[in-house]
Formats: structure tokens, C-alpha cells, sequence
């Protein structure tokens, strides 16, 4: 493939931590990296606390946790969404509630949100669809008025921002995903973040087993084995070097899809106030025929594509929604390859194979 979806940039500083890692022998789940990635995180996201995770799964799983969600208890979530949101809440053993999403914006509003809060509702998991935040003032208003934790499921998002605040710093808890395909990557790695100092120290014992804070090999709750490795950790700070650099790259590629393309497709609408990390560039073309014969005619020129996300409701062990936004975007929906290294006469060129299919 020729242009694959994405490719994680990986440069000597990365290689040199690692080399590091292995030539001191600190490569399991202790080291000076896994600290120095939380710090770098935390200051970057604006908030007191980082705490590396093996996962932005586990990390939405301890997200639940921490906050005593659990049988009984329904959380509301976006429809449109990746699996692993919801996934996390039946892992705690509550019930997922699908919230249907803006057409424009591909996100949850207070409005989609409201009409679904009933006495059984504990929480909101609010996801950053393709590295664009919802409007979270009114969320937040929304869940202060009811009594409901707010989880920011900003995987996709790390260096967007609303309104002057950074994306993970923007509800009661939130999680980054570091997996390959993200705009920082530590192979598999994700990050839970809270300004909740109580709430941060319960998480660093439950991700490691439950240990004793005080006594070695007791442990005095049920823990998890949630912890990230220093060899990833080292990884996801020589990343982190270098976030702005990144972040300023895929702006700008986002930026020439858009213009190359803004008369055959419709991107997600960014408002002001809106900054999105631009995590993949993706488009609505008018129909579900229309989106895979365009992905089989990329295929065929060496440019891999990617589907929207299918509907959490179309998942077989989850209830039946009538949220038919999230259906549109999913038949409609492509991603293109965005990865930081693309240069403009690559973009030139799959936007011209883009355009000659549709016009």
C-alpha cells in the first residue's frame, strides 16, 4: 500500500529512550519514563494529575470504576462513537444509553443527552468524535443540574482545545488513547486524567493490582493489572518533545483536504471557540454505495481508507436506538490517510483520485 491510513512517526529520540530503557534494565512497569510521560501529559492537558494505563480501554474501565458506577446504574454515551466507549460501561456491569449526535459536529449535545437522563442515570461518557470536542459547558451544566459524573472520552483528542481549555482537562475525568494510530503513540498505552487528588491515588492502586500502600504483596482491594510500560512510556515522552510539531502538521494536512475537497464532500463543521487535533481527516460522500466504490477505487491505487464507526446499537449484545443521525454517518462516512509525514504533493494526489471519482 502506498498510503496507508496512518503511520506512526517515529524519530531517533524514541529509538534513544528506548535504548535507554533496555540498557538500564528498567523496562517493566517502573522506570524515570512513565513518570516524566505523566508529568509532560498533565502540564500539557492542564491538569493536577496523569496516571499511565495499558490502554485508553482500561483506562475508561478505571474511569467507571473510581466513580462507583456499576449494577444498576445507567451511563448515557454517544451511538456514533468506537466500541471500547461503550464496551467499558458493561464491563462495570451498568447499562449503556445510546444518545444520538449532531449531524454537523458528529458529537453528543446537552439536547441528545437530556432526554435520556432518567433516575437511574449516574454518568455521562462524553466522547471527542475525530478530535473535536462537543459543547461542554452545556454538557456540564446539563449533569450539574442532575447530579452526573462527566467522562471525557478524548482518545482522539489530546492538543485539541474549547474555548481556551485543552481537551482531558474539560470534565470530572478524562482518558487519552495512545494506541499506533493516535497523534501520540506508545504502541498500546492510554492516560486517565483528574484534578481529584483522592480520586488519583485510588486509580494508581487500582491499575496495579490493589496493592497496600503500606504493606508489600497485600492487597486490600480488588486491583487490575492496568499498568503501562516504561519502554512505552519513553516512547510516548519523546512524543510528546514534540506535540506541537505534530499538532501543526496534521492541522495543516486536514487543512489542504479541506480545500482540495470542499466541493465534493462534507467535513465535520469545526465552530469557533473549536480547535479539533485533527486525529484522521474524514468526509461524508452521499450514500453508503457512493463511500465503498470510493474506497475500492483508492484501494486499487494504493490509498487505504477506513470506514466511519458502525453504530454502537448495530452491535449484537447491545439494545436496538432509533438514532438515525448516527446511521448516516456511518453509511456516509470515510477517512483518508493523515498521517504526519504526508507532504502536499501526496495530498495533491489522493485528493485528485478522490476528486476524479466523484465529480
Amino acid at each position: 500500500m502506498k498510503y496507508p491510513i496512518y503511520i506512526p512517526e517515529i524519530t531517533a529520540t524514541e529509538k534513544e529512550y528506548v535504548s535507554d530503557c533496555l540498557e538500564s534494565t528498567w523496562i517493566s512497569s517502573k522506570g524515570k519514563y512513565i513518570s516524566q510521560f505523566e508529568e509532560k501529559v498533565a502540564t500539557f492537558s492542564g491538569v493536577k494529575h496523569a496516571i499511565a494505563v495499558h490502554n485508553g480501554t482500561v483506562a475508561l474501565h478505571l474511569s467507571l470504576l473510581v466513580n462507583g458506577i456499576g449494577n444498576g446504574d445507567e451511563v448515557i454515551v454517544p451511538d456514533f462513537t468506537y466500541i471500547a466507549s461503550a464496551n467499558a460501561i458493561l464491563y462495570v456491569g451498568a447499562k449503556p444509553i445510546l444518545a444520538d449526535v449532531d449531524p454537523d459536529t458528529w458529537n453528543i449535545t446537552a439536547s441528545t443527552i437530556k432526554k435520556l437522563i432518567s433516575p437511574k442515570t449516574r454518568a455521562i461518557i462524553v466522547t471527542d468524535v475525530y478530535g473535536l470536542t462537543p459543547d461542554m459547558n452545556e454538557i456540564n451544566k446539563l449533569a450539574k443540574e442532575n447530579d452526573l459524573i462527566v467522562i471525557e472520552d478524548a482518545a482522539e483528542s489530546i492538543g485539541a482545545s474549547y474555548k481556551g481549555r485543552r481537551a482531558g482537562s474539560l470534565a470530572d475525568i478524562s482518558i487519552f488513547s495512545f494506541f499506533g494510530n493516535k497523534t501520540i503513540s506508545t504502541g498500546e498505552g492510554g492516560m486517565v486524567l483528574t484534578n481529584n487528588d483522592t480520586i488519583a491515588s485510588l486509580l494508581r492502586k487500582l491499575k496495579n493490582q490493589g496493592n497496600s500502600n503500606t504493606i508489600r504483596y497485600y492487597h486490600d482491594v480488588l486491583g487490575y493489572n492496568y499498568r503501562m510500560t516504561n519502554i512505552q512510556a519513553a516512547i510516548g515522552l519523546a512524543q510528546m518533545e514534540r506535540i506541537n510539531h505534530i499538532l501543526e502538521r496534521k492541522a495543516n494536512i486536514n487543512e489542504y483536504y479541506r480545500n482540495h475537497l470542499k466541493s465534493y464532500a462534507r467535513f465535520q463543521r469545526v465552530d469557533d471557540g473549536y480547535i479539533s487535533s485533527n486525529w484522521m481527516v474524514g468526509f461524508l460522500v452521499e450514500d453508503i454505495k457512493q463511500r465503498d466504490e470510493l474506497m475500492a477505487s483508492l484501494e486499487a491505487d494504493g490509498i487505504e481508507t477506513r470506514p466511519f464507526f458502525n453504530p454502537v446499537h448495530t452491535m449484537p449484545f447491545y439494545d436496538e436506538y432509533n438514532n438515525p443521525v448516527s446511521v448516516e454517518l456511518s453509511h456516509r462516512g470515510i477517512s483518508v490517510p493523515s498521517y504526519p509525514m504526508l507532504n502536499k504533493e501526496d495530498i495533491d494526489y489522493i485528493s485528485s483520485r478522490i476528486i476524479n471519482f466523484l465529480k
